[in-house]
């Protein structure tokens, strides 16, 4: 029952909607369902990645280290992915993944994950728009840092 509903999760997920219903389940089988508690790391900045994961239930907070504490840079839900950039470039996390309350991942080795970029060049594309968006965000996020002046979140005085 739960490979249908990882399924159907992956259906729903843009980088992984053109692929066929076979590999779909290739995929849900050799993934692997997280559980994780309000407040747990679902991945650590400053750590190797050997996963992607796909939100299936819940949300989390995407937070960077600054001067003054930690800085939510984005709130994951449903069916986000992350975790690809570790994977794709061979660096470590860039940020902290932190459950907001009860989360349900799917954990998508690294291996699988590439493999997958190499069989359905859609789906790199897709992740190339999904990590430009993030990157144009991120830059938005820090002009308004920037703008806020001395003192705010991320910025050193």
């Amino acid at each position: 029952m739960l490979l249908k509903s990882e399924m159907d999760l992956l259906k729903s997920v843009p980088i992984f909607s053109g692929i066929e219903p076979s590999r779909l389940k290739l995929i849900a089988y050799t993934a692997e369902a997280v559980a994780y508690r309000p407040g747990q790391a679902i991945c650590q900045r400053g750590q190797m990645g050997d996963a992607a994961f796909v939100l299936m239930e819940g949300e989390a907070d995407v937070s960077i280290a600054t001067s003054a504490g930690d800085y939510v840079v984005a709130t994951l839900k449903r069916g986000d992915v992350v975790g690809e950039i570790s994977i794709l470039c061979d660096t470590p996390r860039t940020a902290t993944v932190t459950a907001r309350g009860s989360v349900t991942a799917l954990r998508v080795r690294k291996d699988s994950f590439l493999q997958l970029l190499k069989q359905f060049p859609e789906i790199s594309a897709q992740v190339m728009r999904g990590l430009a968006e993030r990157l144009s965000r991120t830059n938005d996020e820090l002009a308004r840092a920037r703008s806020a002046g001395p003192g705010a979140p991320g910025l050193q005085n």
